[in-house]
């Protein structure tokens, strides 16, 4: 395609509703555009740069065994209420009726999904372990917004759920994907990334790592 029909203009001046220098380098690049709070529209620009990391992040899960789904981003109450976290998630989880006065959400997170779409699917033990990844729209309404596409209310997860027999075959898997996110930062060109203990979060856990890019954020 030729520059001149390309879609997204680069801006000469510093947007001044950027409140990052990430936020604003998009901006002002023409790679993203602003429908709403939190949600943002990929352009061309960073529609091919998006495309292009997916395709890295899918290499480097199928070098580890992984097999991609893809799960609906609408769920019902009553899978939610399965794991109680319809009633335990606050207004960051989107509830909505539809035509049949039905309970809905627009999905966060997908382990309730996964588990009853996979539940009986591993008809032998010669299955285990296995997992399953998606890279799949979710929604969470965060309450504040910010930085561009740092903290938004509509975005793409990778994520992935694996099934195991024992815990020493989980702690096998989980340094296979721990190595594996390693080679995802480094083949995209930020080897700089730091990973360190967090938080396991709603679903709770024995453990959990949080990556970091050190990186100046200030403001222009």
């Amino acid at each position: 395609m030729l520059q001149s029909k390309l879609i997204g203009d680069t801006k000469k001046e510093w947007p001044n509703e950027a409140s990052v220098i990430s936020h604003g380098i998009l901006l002002k690049g023409g790679y993203i555009k602003q429908m709403a709070s939190g949600i943002y529209t990929l352009l061309p620009l960073g529609k091919r740069v998006i495309s292009k990391i997916e395709k890295i992040i899918r290499e480097e899960m199928e070098n580890i065994d992984a097999q991609e789904i893809l799960m609906p981003l609408v769920a019902t109450k009553k899978l939610w209420d399965m794991s109680g976290r319809y009633e335990s998630v606050g207004s960051e989880l989107l509830r909505f009726k539809d035509r049949n006065n039905t309970d809905m959400v627009l999905s966060m997170t997908h382990e309730e999904a996964t588990v009853f779409s996979l539940l009986n699917e591993a008809s032998s033990y010669q299955k285990y372990p296995f997992a399953v990844y998606q890279i799949q729209t979710k929604f969470r309404d965060e309450a504040r917004p910010r930085a561009g596409l740092i903290r938004v209310r509509e975005f793409t997860m990778k994520d992935a759920y694996s099934f195991h027999t024992s815990k020493d075959c989980l702690d096998e898997t989980y340094e296979k994907y721990y190595q594996a996110y390693n080679n995802i930062f480094k083949r995209v060109g930020i080897p700089e990334v730091i990973a360190v203990a967090s938080d396991t979060g709603m679903m709770g856990g024995s453990g959990a790592h949080e990556f970091m890019l050190l990186c100046d954020s200030r403001r222009r």
